[in-house]
């Protein structure tokens, strides 16, 4: 099921369960998943884009290994706010998972300046240049992963109050 809601996903997200996050890019897709106190985001691989069936059987590959619980993907909102083309096809993307994994919960998170973090903190590691295009795609999908679990911490939190 697709929750807009963060507070929603994260009451239907199963305890002890970690979660994958992902970048979608037009040629491939990064991830990055959760160890299952959802403290932590790893970048794990970036998966060649090829079609959305290839695509979808890796990553169920992934989430059944994994014993993921919830799917968390980067909605690249313009600067503005508003919602462009690749929200739209984010949006397929997560309609059309969903039809193939519907016990599995997903969310999204703006993923604004994700690429550029990832960038900066592959820069301030003196990544070399071939590596840091190896690598960007699953340190993005990181970091969106991360500002998810960021929240969830808060949320959490407020709730213990």
């Amino acid at each position: 099921m697709i929750y807009e809601d963060i507070k929603e996903f994260a009451a239907n997200v199963p305890a002890m369960q970690a979660l994958i996050g992902l970048d979608l890019g037009e040629k491939t897709i990064g991830v990055a998943v959760t160890d299952s106190f959802l403290s932590v985001a790893t970048p794990l691989e970036t998966v060649r884009r090829r079609k959305f069936g290839l695509d979808a059987a890796r990553l169920g590959e992934i989430i059944a290994a994994r014993r993921i619980g919830g799917l968390i993907l980067g909605l690249p909102f313009n600067m503005d706010g508003s919602e462009g083309a690749r929200c739209q096809s984010t949006r397929a993307f997560a309609r059309n998972f969903d039809r193939l994994h519907p016990a599995l919960p997903i969310s999204y998170w703006d993923e604004r300046l994700s690429t550029v973090a990832a960038e900066r903190a592959l820069l301030e590691a003196d990544t070399s240049r071939k590596r840091r295009a190896e690598v960007i795609d699953h340190v993005a999908a990181g970091f969106i992963l991360q500002g998810v679990l960021d929240r969830l911490r808060v949320l959490r939190a407020a709730q213990e109050v």
